[in-house]
């Protein structure tokens, strides 16, 4: 009789596979909480204490860490050493590997969760059993996701049991455990591990950034300790590589405005096309948004730091948009929303600039790994190098182009108000190519109140008179050319405020 060792925390679909493996001629052996699940839907079970001649101990800390279990796991039956081995132990061999592990994740992502709690769900038998299971994948099927009960069921009746399908088994159970001992690393020293990037069971999308390109989204590792997967997804169709790309930018700059105005942001392409951060409501908000560049903001991602309300909802009535992003919203926004079926809304949770940990890509010349742009945005630590120094509206409003800027694609120039954007300029090789974008686009506005941020210095004058031309009167940047002091002349000469910050926003 072959053997089928299964000991899981999510009974899901548990019992339905049991009387397969018995139909088929299974011996089932299990423990605890998986053995009575089996026992109450009429199924035979063998506990694993009879197989180990043990009880579990330490408080059910230790219950398959045993040779009878693992030397039949082990064991290649090719080898008549190990065949003989097992006879002389009294050990017979296990054929079938089904374990999933305690809810580590799920548990210490609670906000009540104590360390010891946290300490307690750390599966040791649960690895231990995948691994030897997953090694030894040339005579044992190892199962770590019910979503392949199924598939496994249907190839064991079919005796189809295809090297293949033993090796995709055992390759999915070392990255479920690598993913697993990543999120324990990561909750016992929170600080960004050297790279253990080790990431759950991926989620097919529908494309890469071009139909022809297949693409995968997976979860870090520790994500769900720090809430970045908490998001709720209300209507619309599926997300896309690029609509996860652009939200990821829209929520990440609009955790980045002042709290105490509403704000709200469209991204295109990755970049901001405008930004609105009034003291009046949220649909102002977006009006001053969509109007700071309303052709780009066609099929956007639209971010928003309040809930979401009827008063917003009606405002995008006959706007299109791929994703509206919000902490929460309304029932009558959701209802109203519901007249786009096609548009995606989803309620995401806090937003934390610190909640991602790592920043990761992958490029032909090695996988690239750094923390995220965390710094400061306080300009009250910052230089002003001219004569003219900024009013305290021309504060206001470059403390908002300079929280702007950081999360635009290099080279960088934003041009605003202290109500929102008036002109982008980004990812230009010539940071005066984006200056003169970014003027282009603020020349749609009346004259009134403009200020400029770059997100690097200014190699040449040439960008501070750009922005002259196009009625700049106070301007923030980083500061650190050779030329700085021909910039900052030039700034002078031209009545325009500088400031210096000594630190700069590269975003490639």
């Amino acid at each position: 009789m072959r053997r089928a060792l299964l000991s899981v925390f999510d009974k899901q679909g548990l019992a339905e596979l049991g009387r397969t493996l018995v139909r088929l001629g299974f011996e089932l052996v299990s423990t605890g909480g998986t053995s009575a699940c089996l026992r109450d839907h009429q199924l035979p079970v063998t506990s694993v204490e009879s197989v180990t001649g043990l009880p579990e101990m330490l408080g059910g800390r230790v219950k398959t860490l045993h040779p009878a279990l693992h030397a039949g796991i082990l064991a290649r039956r090719q080898d008549p050493q190990h065949v003989e081995t097992l006879e002389r132990s009294g050990f017979q061999p296990i054929d079938l590997v089904v374990v999933n592990l305690y809810p580590f994740r799920q548990t210490v992502s609670l906000p009540d969760c104590t360390r010891e709690q946290g300490i307690e769900q750390i599966d040791i038998g649960g690895p231990a059993l995948l691994r030897s299971a997953a090694k030894n994948h040339a005579d044992v099927l190892v199962v770590v996701d019910p979503a392949d009960y199924r598939e496994v069921a249907l190839a064991l009746e079919q005796g189809e049991t295809t090297p293949d399908l033993r090796l995709k088994l055992a390759a999915k159970a070392f990255a479920h455990t690598a993913a697993y001992d990543a999120a324990v690393a990561q909750w016992l020293a929170p600080a960004p591990q050297p790279l253990a990037v080790l990431l759950t069971d991926p989620e097919p999308l529908r494309y890469g950034e071009n139909p022809h390109q297949a693409a995968l989204r997976y979860l870090d590792a520790d994500a769900v300790l720090v809430k970045q997967a908490n998001w709720r997804f209300h209507q619309g169709k599926e997300l896309s590589y690029n609509n996860l790309v652009d939200a990821d930018a829209a929520w990440a700059l609009v955790a980045d405005l002042p709290v105490e105005r509403a704000a709200a942001v469209v991204v295109k392409h990755a970049n901001p096309c405008g930004v609105g951060s009034t003291p009046g409501t949220l649909a102002r908000a977006i009006a001053r948004a969509v109007a700071a560049d309303p052709v780009s903001a066609f099929g956007g991602i639209l971010a928003v730091n309040r809930p979401f309300d009827l008063e917003a909802a009606d405002f995008l009535a006959d706007r299109f948009l791929e994703v509206v992003l919000a902490p929460s919203f309304t029932p009558e926004a959701l209802q109203r929303l519901s007249r786009k079926p096609n548009l995606r809304v989803v309620a995401m949770g806090p937003a934390d600039p610190d909640a991602v940990r790592r920043v990761l890509q992958v490029t032909r010349l090695g996988v690239l790994l750094q923390t995220p742009d965390t710094a400061l945005l306080d300009l009250s630590q910052a230089r002003v190098v001219t004569d003219v120094t900024p009013t305290p509206v021309q504060w206001q409003a470059l403390d908002l182009a300079w929280r702007v800027v950081k999360h635009v694609k290099s080279n960088a120039i934003v041009i605003g108000d202290e109500t929102g954007t008036l002109g982008v300029g980004a990812g230009q090789m010539s940071r005066v190519d984006s200056a003169a974008i970014a003027a282009d686009k603020a020349a749609q506005f009346p004259e009134g109140l403009r200020v400029a941020a770059s997100d690097a210095f200014f190699p040449f004058p040439d960008g501070v008179e750009t922005l002259a031309r196009a009625g700049v009167r106070a301007i923030v940047q980083p500061g650190g050319s050779k030329k700085d002091p021909e910039v900052v002349a030039a700034a002078q000469d031209l009545g325009i405020a500088m400031v210096l910050t000594g630190t700069r926003h590269f975003r490639h």
